[in-house]
Parts: structure tokens; sequence; C-alpha cells
């Protein structure tokens, strides 16, 4: 059985155009971390992050990028609750969706994004990366981690 977000994905992949890439994003409270598809869509890398501003500078950098790597889709990581139940930052990103569509022709499809964050900052713990360290990386990877998610079930298919 293959679920609605797996279906939104494939949509998605579908509708791009050949050697296009994606963008993953990590979207928190003060930054969005990015993250970039190779033009095949099967490895992820490190875009950037952005600080959180208002909507409309934010969806203009996201847009800027878009452009400038010939990006035709975005995976949006979905923050839900252990359980599977949508909780208020669920809702936010599902309010940030709407906006981007009414923004952007760009498609954006939602990724499950449970533990992205935990698994990254369990990484860089073990590989002893400072506090300081940790902050600068965390959402960027975390959107790297989501979007590979992404692309893994992409190939699966």
């Amino acid at each position: 059985m293959i679920d609605d977000t797996s279906q939104n994905l494939f949509k998605l992949a579908d509708a791009m155009p050949l050697h296009s890439r994606l963008i993953g994003i990590d979207l928190g409270s003060t930054t969005i971390g990015l993250a970039l598809s190779d033009i095949s869509r099967t490895v992820a890398s490190p875009l950037e992050t952005l600080k959180r501003t208002k909507f409309k500078q934010n969806a203009a950098s996201l847009a800027q990028l878009c452009e400038e790597h010939n990006v035709s889709g975005l995976i949006l990581g979905f923050p839900l609750n252990m359980d599977g139940s949508e909780g208020p930052r669920a809702q936010a990103t599902r309010a940030y969706m709407r906006n981007w569509q009414q923004f952007s022709p760009i498609p954006v499809t939602l990724w499950d994004e449970r533990l992205s964050t935990a698994a990254v900052t369990r990484t860089l713990l073990e590989v002893d990366a400072s506090r300081q360290r940790r902050s600068q990386l965390v959402d960027k990877l975390a959107a790297t981690y989501i979007l590979q998610g992404a692309l893994d079930r992409l190939s699966a298919r």
C-alpha cells in the first residue's frame, strides 16, 4: 500500500522536466534549512540556511535559488507528531505551503520529517561537533535528511 504522501511525491516527480532538481526544506521557527538534489534526483546535498523573516522575503530568496539551480519542485518537511497526528507545527507548515502555492508556480509537496532533526543532531554529537557548529549545520542537514528520504522513496518506486 502506498500512502498519500508517496502518491503526492510521485505526482510531483512525474510532472517535473527531465534533469531538473528538487529542494528540500526544513521549516524551523527561526531558520529555514535548504537542501538540493542532483539532476538525476538520487543524492541530496546541504544548500544553505535562511534566517526566517517575513514570508515574502523568504519566498523571494527561495524562488531565486530555484531559478539559479533549475529547481522544479519543493519537498517541505512535515512535522507530524510521533503518533502521526498533526499539531500546531504541522498546521503552520500547511499554511506555509498554501502561501507558497499562491506565491509561485513551483509545486510543493509534504514529506514526513519525524525525527529528522534528532537524527542529524545525534550524528553531529557522534562526530563531536561543538554546540555552535551544530546550530550552524542542523537545519540544512535536516533538510538534506528530509530530501534524501523523499529521493530514496522515488528510487524505490
